[in-house]
């Protein structure tokens, strides 16, 4: 492994070519000491201001990790006031009794480590914004506007504990669960028990994304079409809002590599295995993502917001640490692999091609999700892309015979018209079956009109003509945009999503039309990768 500054130095500098864009920065830690930082470009272009190892920039979904660092600390060291009421834990469960309706909770065994664990089964409300009828860039208040997202909270897409799927409601509700038990804002906790033992000078919450401090712009576009401001006005509960510098997150990977020399510290806690009810292993635990690649064990998170794209990684046996902060949309996780391996001298694994099965290309979807699942040709031979439940990214899968593939987080078989797909980090399987496409019948299909979804009090607008079809949602946060639709194939149409309050937004939602008995359209059951079977019922 190359610990020497100057071959450090030369993998970083690829970084900045490799993923251009305004600005970034970005560091290596062995041992708890930096061996390696590179910053470049600019804080804000339009004034030419660089971008600095202080510049402070928002960190976005990384803060999940600092909300569970605050959640264990007081429960090994509660207030005063806490202590005095006895079990800290009952404490956590009847506060999440309160922020939760009765109804939803009754029976479900929904519990504070299931929220931390993304195992809860309940909906991203950043996705359900849109059901909800937000604009992308709306204002989006937690005191004004979350309480009715919960109270519209009335069931799971899955039994809690079973799976794994990202929600940021989940962080929500831990943040006010632990406002409610200590008395106390989640900023000033954070200050006092996290960020200022760690030794991070200038980090703090700052919630509201319209509010972040000068001078660092986050931008959207790229080279091609240029780079321009994003705007962002919705205001963070939890599941993010910490701004820090890169000086900051330098501290903290120092305070994590201490951390895990201690047998007994918090930080231990999260590194500690976990399963799913059923037994199976599970990889993300108190807010940081547990990978085992190539061998190499990593604990870390990213983040997202339009305009930012963060990572930061700990491999706490070879004592190794990596973070990277842009200030623009560039692949921040890619980023911090390829400075990973490129330290650690682990080139990406090749696979030798092997024949392809035509079976693979078709549109599919998943009996019990109710999810389109698109498989095309890689560019490569022995190679599939696989688009789930409308991500915006195709996963590579590499063959190992004409019909099996894997990647890094699934395994896949065709079998003929059926698709077979283990998430292993998910822990689901899919089923689904080959849909085929009838373009005849598209501009037929009487999709017009209006639907109402009444378990979350959102109301659906279909409009067009001749097949061009524009889908839009009304509901308590107001009109939101007509976007286009787009026929798969059999009664399953996506409605596109490719900007949303958060990022990355929920991209393709999946529509699948019920019918009566005469063919007339009489619904649909909608989903994305973050929200899973709603019904519509048309008015």
């Amino acid at each position: 492994m190359p610990t020497d500054q100057k071959s450090i130095q030369e993998i970083l500098d690829t970084v900045a070519l490799r993923y251009r864009g305004p600005g970034g920065a970005v560091a290596v830690l062995k041992d708890g000491e930096v061996v390696g930082q590179r910053v470049w470009g600019w804080a804000d272009m339009n004034e030419r201001i660089p971008l600095t190892a202080q510049t402070q920039m928002a960190i976005c979904s990384i803060t999940k990790q600092y909300v569970c660092a605050l959640l264990l600390d007081l429960e090994r060291n509660p207030t005063p006031e806490m202590a005095a009421k006895g079990d800290v834990q009952k404490q956590f469960t009847d506060a999440l009794g309160e922020i939760h309706p009765p109804e939803l909770l009754q029976g479900s065994g929904l519990t504070i480590q299931n929220l931390v664990d993304m195992q809860s089964g309940l909906r991203d409300y950043w996705a359900m914004t849109t059901l909800w009828g937000a604009k992308p860039d709306d204002e989006f208040s937690v005191a004004r506007d979350g309480p009715p997202a919960m109270d519209r909270t009335k069931s799971f897409h899955f039994k809690p504990g079973t799976e794994y799927s990202y929600c940021n409601v989940n962080f929500y509700v831990a943040a006010r669960v632990i406002e409610r038990v200590t008395g106390e804002s989640l900023g000033r906790l954070l200050t006092d028990r996290v960020l200022g033992p760690a030794g991070m000078k200038t980090a703090f919450l700052c919630a509201n994304t319209a509010q972040h401090p000068p001078p660092c712009v986050g931008y959207e576009g790229n080279e091609v079409k240029g780079y321009f401001p994003a705007v962002n006005r919705m205001e963070w509960a939890g599941d993010a809002g910490l701004v820090a510098s890169l000086e900051d997150m330098i501290a903290w990977e120092k305070h994590l590599e201490k951390s895990f020399s201690d047998s007994k510290s918090w930080y231990q806690t999260v590194y500690e295995r976990q399963t799913f009810s059923d037994g199976n292993p599970a990889y993300y635990h108190y807010g940081m993502a547990h990978v085992n690649d190539d061998g190499m064990d990593c604990l870390g998170h990213g983040g997202a917001l339009r305009g930012y794209r963060l990572m930061r990684w700990h491999a706490p046996h070879e004592h190794l640490s990596v973070v990277v902060l842009f200030n623009h949309e560039a692949n921040a996780p890619a980023a911090a692999d390829d400075i990973l391996r490129g330290i650690l001298n682990k080139p990406k694994m090749e696979t030798t091609p092997v024949a392809t099965s035509a079976d693979w290309a078709g549109i599919f979807l998943d009996d019990d999700t109710q999810l389109a699942i698109i498989v095309a040709k890689g560019s490569r031979e022995g190679e599939v892309l696989i688009t789930y439940a409308g991500h915006q990214e195709a996963e590579i899968i590499k063959l190992t015979d004409a019909t099996n593939g894997k990647s890094k987080s699934m395994t896949a078989t065709i079998d003929g018209d059926n698709l077979r797909i283990h998430r292993i980090k998910e822990n689901r399987k899919l089923n689904a079956r080959r849909l085929t496409k009838d373009e005849a019948s598209v501009k037929n299909t009487p999709l017009h009109g209006d639907y109402e979804c009444t378990e979350v009090q959102s109301t659906f607008h279909c409009t067009g003509d001749a097949g061009m079809l524009y889908g839009s949602f009304d509901g308590y946060l107001g009109r939101g945009p007509a976007t286009a639709m787009r026929y798969l194939a059999g009664d399953v149409w996506a409605l596109s999503c490719p900007r949303g309050l958060d990022a990355p937004a929920p991209g393709d939602w999946t529509m699948v039309l019920r019918r009566d008995e005469n063919n007339s359209v009489i619904g649909f059951t909608i989903g994305c990768w973050l929200a899973r079977r709603l019904e519509f019922v048309k008015k």
